[in-house]
């Protein structure tokens, strides 16, 4: 008997398949033919939702996008964290996992340009009023104090994405290691807290 699936739930089901194949074998390797056989479905259906596995792979980082906001979200709204802490956590939420390294390779691809400026601005425009929420709460609290918190945000956001990227992630690295001192240099300045109040970060980062 033939399956009959509502049009999101089957979109996200070609999503998660395409997505693992991709995870699995690269997103050069995996073909539409391969898509359609290991969910199931017709090849109509395939490009009903998906016209080419660009859009498919597009779909992918999209959402992928929207699930960094909610982990953001979840982060920004735990009381139980200092103001501090859940700055922290939500810019090293932004980070994409390991395992999705594929979806990194594609993004940065020379011909995705376009892509990526459109991540990053996804990023900055719907993180930004989140951690904005944490900063005002630092600032009722009294352990910051600025009078563009919308501003610093912005700044803090823009500079992680670019100085952390995924090409320079050893620990180790002398260069990484700069670029963690002159962050949490730049940002207790930047919030106007006292001097060593972020060094977790700078621990974080050695562990």
């Amino acid at each position: 008997m033939r399956t009959v699936k509502e049009a999101n739930e089957r979109k996200n089901e070609i999503l998660d398949v395409a997505k693992d194949l991709f995870m699995k074998q690269g997103y050069n390797q995996t073909n539409t033919n391969e898509i359609v056989k290991a969910v199931g479905i017709a090849r109509g259906t395939l490009y009903y939702h998906f016209k080419s596995k660009e859009e498919i792979m597009d779909a992918i980082i999209v959402r992928q996008g929207d699930e960094l906001v909610r982990r953001a979200e979840n982060i920004a709204d735990d009381k139980m964290q200092s103001v501090f802490e859940r700055i922290f956590n939500i810019i090293m939420s932004l980070k994409i996992e390991e395992q999705e390294q594929e979806l990194v390779a594609h993004i940065h691809r020379p011909e995705n340009a376009l892509m990526h400026q459109r991540i990053e601005k996804m990023i900055v425009e719907k993180i930004t009023p989140i951690l904005t929420e944490v900063i005002l709460e630092g600032i009722e609290e009294g352990v910051f104090k600025t009078a563009y918190p919308y501003e610093c945000v912005e700044m803090i956001l823009i500079y992680a994405n670019t100085a952390f990227d995924e090409e320079d992630s050893d620990p180790s690295s002398r260069d990484l290691r700069k670029k963690v001192n002159g962050f949490i240099y730049n940002l207790e300045r930047l919030l106007g807290c006292k001097s060593g109040s972020l060094d977790f970060i700078r621990k974080t980062f050695e562990v």
